[in-house]
């Protein structure tokens, strides 16, 4: 059987994650609700969304959804457990960048930095790439502010 995934959710009450996928051979839109059983408050989520994933029931409906995306789904059913409301759950899985980073915790340090290095490989040009320049050189416009730590001194 083949399958393509189209959309992928999360549902709080019974905790589920539930796929909008087409079936290749009837051609039809199906849904697929998975329970997620045996997670808490305490539960770690990229644990959880591979254990799904590797869920010889739910294998080959997932195969075009990625782990990344089941952990961020897992990340907002543990919130949920947590007492946080989903748009807190959501604005923690985006990047502000007025937001202090020192004043977080390990987790969700690791979060940003993860959405960081994602979002770095996804702009990233490399050689392969049809708009790549080895050696760009960019004029930016001239500065209006100054600052005293980068004038020169006569010492």
């Amino acid at each position: 059987m083949s399958f393509v995934a189209k959309k992928c959710g999360v549902k709080f009450k019974p905790p589920a994650i539930v796929l909008l996928y087409e079936d290749k051979t009837t051609k039809k839109m199906r849904q697929r609700v998975m329970p997620v059983r045996n997670f808490s408050k305490f539960s770690d989520c990229s644990k959880a969304a591979e254990r799904l994933k590797s869920n010889a029931r739910h294998t080959a409906y997932l195969q075009g959804v990625s782990l990344h995306q089941l952990e961020r789904l897992h990340l907002l059913l543990r919130d949920f457990l947590l007492g946080k409301s989903l748009e807190h759950s959501l604005a923690s899985l985006c990047l502000d960048p007025d937001e202090d980073l020192n004043k977080l915790s390990d987790q969700e340090l690791s979060r940003k930095k993860a959405l960081m290095e994602q979002l770095f490989e996804q702009n990233r040009k490399k050689k392969d790439d049809p708009d790549f320049v080895y050696d760009l050189q960019v004029d930016f416009p001239e500065q209006l502010e100054s600052c005293g730590w980068d004038e020169d001194e006569e010492f």
